[in-house]
């Protein structure tokens, strides 16, 4: 506890500085979940504090991020538009997988898998985060220009027909469910089709709308139609907000310039008495628990998204980490990886139960608060403190915000998370992989993969496909090098080691040397294959050097078993080398040593190797 209040004037410092960052961040992050402000800002509240309590990372700042944010629309709209648009219907459903994400999380750290976090490989990484920034760039030009797809009467009215059948097409099959449906008695089908209002077609339609017009392939396909019904006062608004965040940092960067945007656009949208479309009314009180997460919503709603939910828990992982690394390096301290993952999951699964969208550690908050004096835990709790203040003093007031201006914070946070030095670094890679006539980089590929199926289909199958090719291209490239470097050669062609030197050379003719040279794994078995039919009929002895050989899986072992065996057939002799102690483990388990190779053939040295071999040699002569 004393550690915990020694740095008190610091953190306070901080934590205050880091949760102005924030604010306007919380509210712009929840109106683009589709969760509204007030989500945003719960998430904020409850991540900072609980996360900087129970984390591993003392100056971390935590909180709903764009990586995150992105994420969370993806299942937000998608279990919206599985219960026909109705929010107050698909909310239970939404916060459950924000709560297994969390859960993942903690489980993710108990599990002690922080330190694997680090093996993503950076393209997959770089390819996601431009995506994101895309994404969040795109899908803000409609409300920056004050056009809502469901608000368009005339483009509402090309999903009428949709609606009404599908509103049908639900009734009769929750009748057939409830054996109601007979041919006997429509009475019951012919009360339900009352169902078929006006309204409720309306509604159906609106929703059909938004989800027609949603992500960037949505934006894009309804631009046009709203470049005809731009609001002048929307875009200037969100226009003004943007030049300000970037204007306002060429004065100085002690004070958020997006705090100063937020201020002063909204102030004088609100002073003059304009008319613009506010924000979600945020709610004004503390937080209350939404029990309706336990009680609400059924299994079948949130199965389809246990992947998404892995993908929320894995993201905000590599998120929390990466500014963790950032933070040891500002600090020179060093933070514990699965109690930061714990710390994150439970803020997460906390922030879920009273509605809050999930998050993770904050870069640039981060980055503010260690700047700011923050040095303990207790600057992340401050954080959360202070928003919580803001919501219970300035709910009201923050309602008034205009959603344009959250619309042009979005937008820089969309330019500002693109990476540009990955971008700028393409040209430069080296082209290692054919594709058809052209030879590419394979690690643009994949940054190219990743980036453009996460913008115009699924983030989170994206990374997926991503991890699985970069994993692939690597299990290439090592197997290839594995192979380059261990061909099969008489020491006459092959230059030896050191200790092969002296070897008689009436012998060099009839043994042969196979140099092992990195793991025998399922990358490199089929060229290790091969060797049986490189032996030339000559050869009377075969001689495996393993003293390289630090790594042997189940597929390598059993190559190695076949080459054994194929040799064996043909009455050549095989001796090894140095075996070291992982590969010799594998081969006793299935008996490779002593059933194929005998203990006698098996020696630590090259020397011992030599003389075996001198001896036989003398024995055959006599």
């Amino acid at each position: 506890m004393k550690n915990f209040f020694s740095n008190f004037r610091g953190d306070v410092f901080g934590g205050i500085t880091a949760g102005i960052v924030a604010l306007p961040l919380a509210l712009a992050f929840g109106v683009s979940s589709g969760l509204g402000p007030s989500a945003g800002l719960y998430g904020a509240i409850f991540i900072s504090f609980f996360a900087a309590f129970f984390g591993g990372t003392n100056t971390q700042i935590s909180g709903p991020t764009a990586p995150m944010t992105a994420v969370t629309m993806v299942v937000v709209a998608s279990i919206v538009a599985m219960n026909d648009g109705d929010m107050e219907r698909a909310l239970p459903a939404i916060l459950m997988v924000f709560l297994l994400a969390g859960l993942m999380q903690i489980l993710l750290g108990v599990a002690g898998l922080g330190k694997y976090i680090r093996y993503i490989p950076y393209p997959v990484v770089s390819g996601f985060m431009t995506a994101i920034g895309v994404i969040i760039l795109v899908t803000q030009l409609l409300p920056s220009i004050g056009y809502y797809p469901n608000e368009d009467a005339m483009f509402v009215n090309q999903y009428r027909a949709q609606a009404e059948e599908i509103i049908l097409k639900n009734i009769l099959q929750e009748e057939s469910k409830e054996g109601i449906l007979v041919l006997e008695d429509f009475e019951e089908t012919i009360a339900r089709a009352g169902e078929v209002t006006e309204e409720n077609i309306l509604k159906e339609a609106k929703t059909l709308a938004n989800k027609d017009a949603s992500g960037v392939i949505g934006t894009i396909r309804v631009l046009p139609r709203a470049l005809q019904q731009i609001d002048w006062l929307e875009l200037a608004l969100a226009l003004a907000t943007i030049g300000i965040i970037y204007g306002f940092k060429r004065v100085t960067t002690l004070i958020p310039s997006a705090l100063v945007a937020l201020l002063m656009v909204s102030g004088v949208a609100y002073g003059f008495g304009w008319e613009y479309r506010p924000i979600q009314e945020i709610p004004s009180g503390f937080p209350m628990p939404n029990l309706d997460v336990f009680g609400s919503f059924q299994l079948s709603s949130v199965t389809p998204y246990i992947f998404t939910a892995f993908t929320l828990a894995l993201l905000g992982a590599i998120d929390s980490l990466l500014t963790s690394v950032v933070a040891d390096n500002m600090t020179k301290t060093q933070h514990k990886p699965n109690k930061e993952l714990i710390g994150q999951g439970i803020g997460n699964s906390i922030a879920a139960v009273f509605g809050g969208i999930p998050g993770a550690g904050a870069t640039i908050r981060t980055v503010v608060n260690i700047n700011a004096g923050g040095k303990t835990r207790l600057s992340g709790m401050v954080a959360g403190i202070l928003l919580l203040v803001v919501l219970l003093a300035l709910g009201p007031v923050a309602s008034n915000i205009p959603a344009a201006v959250l619309a042009g914070i979005l937008v820089t946070v969309g330019i500002g998370v693109i990476d540009y030095k990955g971008l700028r670094a393409m040209p430069h890679l080296p082209r290692d992989v054919m594709f058809g006539p052209f030879k590419i980089s394979s690690e643009v590929m994949i940054m190219l993969v990743v980036m453009v199926l996460s913008s115009i289909w699924n983030l989170v199958y994206a990374v997926g496909i991503g991890l699985v090719i970069a994993s692939l291209m690597f299990m290439k490239k090592m197997g290839d090098l594995a192979a380059q470097r261990s061909d099969v050669k008489t020491l006459k062609e092959e230059k030896g080691w050191a200790d092969e030197a002296d070897f008689p050379d009436a012998l060099k003719k009839t043994v042969l040397i196979k140099h092992l040279k990195g793991p025998l794994f399922f990358g490199s078995t089929n060229d290790f294959q091969q060797l049986a039919k490189q032996i030339p009929i000559t050869a009377s002895t075969v001689v495996i050097r393993m003293d390289r050989m630090q790594y042997l899986d189940q597929s390598g072992l059993y190559s190695l078993e076949d080459v054994l065996i194929e040799l064996k057939k043909s009455g050549t002799q095989v001796l090894l080398v140095h075996v070291l102690e992982q590969p010799r483990y594998m081969m006793e388990r299935v008996n490779l040593i002593p059933s194929l190779i005998p203990e006698a053939q098996i020696f630590e040295t090259f020397g011992q190797c030599t003389s075996y071999i001198k001896r036989q040699a003398e024995t055959l002569r006599d």
